[in-house]
C-alpha cells in the first residue's frame, strides 16, 4: 500500500470533489455532446436512454443532478424521471434539455414535477456546466470552457 508524501492524501479522479450527472436522453448523439463537455469540466457522467432506465441508474449511481430530455419514446410510461424520482422522496435536483422545453416554461409549475430548469435544444454546454457548478458548489477554478 502506497502513501503520498509530504502530508498530502492521494487524490485519484478527484475523489469528493467530483460531482456525478446522469444524463437521460434516447439521442445518443445528444448524450454525447453533453458527456464530453460535462467530462471536460470534471464532472463524471451516467447515462441512460429513456425515463425507466433513468430511473434506475439515477437509483444505483446517486447522481447530484441529472439532465433529462423531456421527450422519451412513446414506450416509456410514468411520467418523467424528475417526477418519477420526487415521488420517491428524492431531491436531486433534475433539468430537463429538450426542444420541447418551450413549451412548458410559464404553462406548467415545473416544480410540482421536480424540475429544477430548462435548457433548451441545442444546449449552449457552457450555461449548462455554469448553471450546474453554481447549484452544486463547485470551485469555478480551472476547465470552465466546454
Amino acid at each position: 500500500m502506497r502513501r503520498a508524501k509530504a502530508g498530502r492524501a492521494m487524490n485519484i479522479g478527484l475523489g469528493e470533489r467530483r460531482k456525478t450527472i446522469l444524463l437521460v436522453d434516447p439521442d445518443a448523439h445528444a448524450r454525447a455532446i453533453l458527456r464530453k463537455a460535462l467530462e471536460a469540466a470534471n464532472f463524471s457522467v451516467g447515462e441512460a436512454a429513456n425515463n425507466r432506465e433513468g430511473e434506475r441508474t439515477a437509483l444505483r449511481i446517486k447522481p447530484d443532478a441529472i439532465l433529462a430530455e423531456l421527450m422519451t419514446d412513446g414506450a416509456d410510461d410514468g411520467g418523467p424521471v424528475s417526477e418519477r424520482l420526487r415521488a420517491i422522496g428524492s431531491t436531486i435536483p433534475c433539468y430537463i434539455v429538450s426542444t420541447a422545453g418551450e413549451a412548458l416554461v410559464g404553462s406548467v409549475g415545473l416544480h410540482e414535477i421536480g424540475v429544477s430548469g430548462v435548457f433548451l435544444k441545442p444546449v449552449d454546454t457552457s450555461i449548462v456546466i455554469q448553471t450546474l457548478k453554481t447549484r452544486l458548489g463547485v470551485a469555478q477554478g480551472g476547465t470552465g470552457h466546454a
